[in-house]
């Protein structure tokens, strides 16, 4: 082979491994950049204990969304608010005892966890009260505590 050819095919062959290279950091990147911190959108010194009816159980990575409506106590109306409320990945909420099937419309449910940061019906679950009375923790990212209340109440969590 002829010098100036070898150039030609090491430049090919070094173009093509460049742009691999770089579909596979754009693939890596992508997930990356979708995740968030819990401080950046929860207060973990504003704790919350929500008890309501399943509306919706949203199973996917990177997080679980629960939707449930909350009556309001302080209406006088008792007017249902709409809350959402981020889990953990469905694989770690595999390992502790929970399913996609867990929770259905309806099911009567208390949720402990952390409220946003921006005021919105939103929280992180950290511990969840199933309708068959089991306390089960929702894979929160907050660290290593229960809220308060799971600790006063003697709950477990992982």
């Amino acid at each position: 082979m002829k010098p100036q050819h070898f150039l030609v095919v090491l430049g090919v062959v070094t173009s093509a491994g460049l742009g691999l290279g770089m579909a596979v950091a754009a693939l890596i990147v992508q997930p990356v950049s979708a995740h968030h911190s819990f401080a950046a959108e929860f207060d973990a010194n504003k704790t919350v204990t929500l008890k309501g009816a399943v509306t919706k159980l949203d199973w996917r990575n990177p997080h679980i969304w629960l939707y449930l409506d909350v009556k309001n106590d302080a209406d006088a109306k008792g007017n249902v608010e709409p809350w959402q409320c981020e889990g953990g990945a469905p694989n770690t909420l595999t390992r502790n005892g929970w399913s996609k099937n867990s929770l259905k419309g309806g099911d009567q449910i208390i949720v402990e966890g952390y409220l946003a940061k921006d005021g919105s019906k939103t929280c992180n679950m950290r511990l969840v009260k199933m309708p068959d009375g089991r306390d089960i923790f929702a894979g929160s990212s907050a660290g290593d505590g229960l809220p308060t209340a799971a600790k006063t109440q003697g709950r477990g969590g992982r």
